[in-house]
């Protein structure tokens, strides 16, 4: 049976902004989760990237912020920047609505500047724990009032080493709140952590089919190290993906993958943390409007990243973890629609493989560089031939919305909006893709 926001609890006002942004039917994660928050209830729920958790939290929250109390009442802590900013966008939209005062707080802005926002007494605070910690300790900001209490991607806060800062923070909170949990995998220490800090919480796991997203074609690339970089251009020539993450182990890794893209004349740019938060928010912002085709980052500065119609994901470097392999997969195949994830596999990593399949509880399909498929029989490896494309074009996803191109470069548009769509741009897409099949020519 169907159900709608009004259902869940959620006021008219808000509900009526919600349909006019075009999101009228709750998901899986917000039909289970809402309720119980907006009942008071402490949550810990476990839910795929892409599935609507962001609204699941902000929702009973600003529900319950009192705009006239002038003081921090609810806290958001994530584990980046960009998550940073990407929840603090969304929570904006909303609590303009209720005029409620929202402020993010992280690393590599300005503090004096954040100083004087702060001083504005927001009521809702969204950040990263060392910028959290460091206002904390500069005395700017105060967190004994906080009763709402969030922490999201709560698995790669513990991946990324932010276990004691996280803790500390939590402490300084009121010792009366209410605590969600969000998270799309649930390790050992993040019961752990729940287990210390909430108070029998509510346990909300939104199963799918297999572990990772049903959505998400999953392919294995075994090649040598040699061969990455051409077999990565052959295969985005043959794609042509509207937006596209390609992942690396290290910053110099990274920087170097993407020099040598631009300088075969791809649309390219890079993200890690050795950038400054200004060209940081610089390149995502380029990416999510499509001027970039090729995000070449690192795990730490793409998680949480939730941009529109990102179709392939890369993995240059092999994931040495599942959780990691999640997030890494869990860019593409957003909100129902389809995706392809391609992971590169070097001899002496298949143990790093077996880990991957053994957490996502799936075998996934593995193909030669040649594109040959690789078929395990009886124990023995077989190789049959591959269909003739390796990376196919979501023929579902074309069906739906149709083929566009943006400005910027000359892949396949296959994003869903929630917006009217407009006219189809395609101003300059042959002159790139004319100079794409000259470049091509050159390859080896």
């Amino acid at each position: 049976m169907s159900t709608n926001f009004s259902a869940l609890g959620i006021r008219p006002e808000l509900t009526q902004f919600l349909k006019e942004t075009g999101i009228t039917q709750p998901t899986p994660v917000q039909i289970q989760t809402i309720p119980v928050l907006m009942a008071g209830k402490d949550v810990i729920a476990q839910s795929q990237t892409g599935t609507g958790k962001t609204l699941a939290f902000l929702l009973p929250i600003l529900e319950k912020i009192r705009g006239t109390a002038p003081h921090v009442q609810a806290l958001i802590i994530t584990p980046t920047r960009e998550l940073t900013l990407q929840i603090t966008a969304e929570a904006r939209k909303i609590a303009d609505v209720l005029e409620i005062n929202v402020l993010s707080v992280y690393g590599g802005q300005d503090v004096d500047e954040q100083i004087r926002k702060l001083r504005g007494q927001p009521h809702l605070v969204i950040g990263t724990p060392g910028r959290l910690l460091d206002h904390v300790r500069r005395k700017t900001l105060v967190l004994s009032g906080v009763t709402k209490l969030v922490l999201d991607e709560a698995d790669q806060m513990l991946h990324m080493g932010f276990l004691d800062e996280v803790e500390e923070v939590i402490q300084l909170t009121s010792s009366k709140r209410q605590t969600m949990l969000f998270s799309a995998t649930m390790p050992p220490k993040v019961r752990a952590l729940a287990a210390r800090y909430m108070t029998k919480p509510a346990d909300i796991h939104i199963q799918t089919q297999n572990v990772t997203l049903d959505e998400i074609k999953q392919i294995i690339i075994e090649l040598p190290e040699a061969e990455k970089l051409d077999k990565l251009c052959s295969m985005i020539d043959e794609a042509q993906p509207y937006l596209a993450i390609v992942f690396c182990h290290t910053k110099d890794r990274a920087k170097a993958v993407n020099t040598a893209l631009i300088q075969r004349g791809y649309k390219s740019d890079e993200l890690h943390g050795d950038l400054s938060q200004a060209k940081r928010t610089q390149v995502m912002k380029r990416f999510s409007d499509a001027k970039l085709q090729i995000l070449v980052a690192t795990d730490i500065a793409a998680r949480g990243l939730d941009i529109e119609g990102v179709t392939h994901v890369f993995s240059y470097d092999i994931s040495h973890d599942p959780e990691s392999y999640i997030h890494r997969i869990g860019r593409t195949g957003r909100a129902g629609q389809t995706g392809t994830a391609i992971t590169f596999v070097v001899p002496g990593e298949h143990l790093y493989l077996r880990m991957i399949e053994q957490g996502i509880k799936s075998t996934i399909e593995k193909y030669k560089a040649n594109g040959q498929k690789v078929i395990k029989n009886a124990g023995k490896a077989a190789i049959t031939a591959a269909p003739k494309r390796i990376v196919e074009k979501t023929a579902t996803a074309e069906k739906k919305t149709g083929d566009k191109k943006a400005d910027g470069h000359g892949g396949n548009n296959l994003r869903s909006r929630r917006k009217p769509k407009p006219a189809d741009r395609t101003a300059g897409s042959k002159k790139y893709s004319d100079k794409r099949a000259k470049t091509s020519k050159g390859k080896a």
